[in-house]
């Protein structure tokens, strides 16, 4: 099973920016896709990165092919592509059930959603708060079973529409240590083959669960996508790291540029991640402009 062919790590970076960012924590919600991809043109992104849940578009709301290939024609009228598809698994249960098929159906509408729309990567997590280990007393080897499980059978599904799966941890979800980030990659890209499958690094994720520079180091060859923010070491109301705009945090760019370049990922794609920052439609123009200058540099 072959997924999509990636392209060199060398090309021209495409930038991105998930669509997410403007609805979560905001003053005012951009609840209108359009004029969301109205304005990314506008400030010069390449594509979007699609939060598959209301009220953006998400598989039960483009419920047909025919609306899917209006929402993909307006994509591209202005301009942009999909740099992946953020599958809304959160309402399933994984690491707390012996039964993953819940997970897996939802994922699988998640990917013919995804095929529909021409989006060649799915983005997933282990679904539920990591305070689901403690209150269900569960032994770290059956989670870690159940998710690998889990994956492997949706990577295969994704493999059939040759679209790749990219798997997020995070420090608010089971499995973020990283001799654990490392064992899931190995054991559903590697040792279940799954050519298809690979993490999805996101440089503040990284920062809280044990290091930008080690994980990118222990994952070489297993990222399959970026997503590109500062942070500021600290946990947000929601339990997950908390995203700042580049340059108001902990992580030096200059130097972590450079090691994301050689590490292996084979995406075109960066992909900018300001979930749950209170002035997304603002601050997209100024990490726009930041990583337009490293896309410049190493580019060059």
């Amino acid at each position: 099973r072959e997924g999509r062919q990636w392209s060199s790590p060398g090309a021209i970076k495409k930038l991105s920016i998930g669509s997410w960012a403007f609805l979560f924590n905001q003053e005012t919600p951009t609840t209108d896709f359009h004029a969301l991809v109205h304005h990314l043109a506008n400030l010069g992104y390449d594509g979007v990165e699609l939060g598959g849940f209301a009220p953006h578009p998400n598989p039960d709301i483009y419920d047909t092919k025919e609306n899917r290939q209006k929402l993909r024609k307006m994509i591209l009228d202005h301009g942009l592509e999909f740099s992946g598809l953020a599958a809304d698994l959160w309402s399933q249960k994984l690491a707390s059930v012996e039964d993953c098929s819940g997970y897996v159906a939802a994922f699988a509408k998640n990917l013919a959603f995804a095929d529909d729309l021409g989006i060649q990567l799915i983005r997933i997590d282990t679904a539920e708060p990591i305070s689901v280990l403690r209150t269900h007393h569960l032994d770290p080897k059956v989670v870690m079973d159940r998710v690998v499980r889990a994956f492997d059978e949706c990577t295969k599904r994704a493999a059939d529409r040759g679209i790749t799966v990219g798997w997020e941890f995070d420090p608010g979800f089971p499995l973020h240590q990283p001799s654990e980030i490392l064992e899931v990659a190995e054991r559903v890209r590697d040792d279940l083959a799954n050519a298809n499958f690979g993490v999805v690094f996101n440089t503040c994720n990284a920062n809280l669960c044990g290091g930008p520079g080690e994980l990118l180091q222990r994952l070489r060859g297993k990222i399959a996508h970026l997503h590109l923010i500062d942070s500021d070491g600290t946990l947000n109301e929601h339990g997950t790291s908390t995203r700042v705009p580049f340059g108001k945090g902990q992580l030096d760019f200059d130097k972590l540029m450079p090691e994301l370049l050689t590490c292996g990922v084979p995406s075109e794609w960066w992909c900018v991640d300001l979930c749950f920052w209170p002035d997304a439609w603002e601050v997209a123009a100024d990490c726009r402009r930041f990583l337009d200058k490293f896309r410049k540099r190493f580019d060059s």
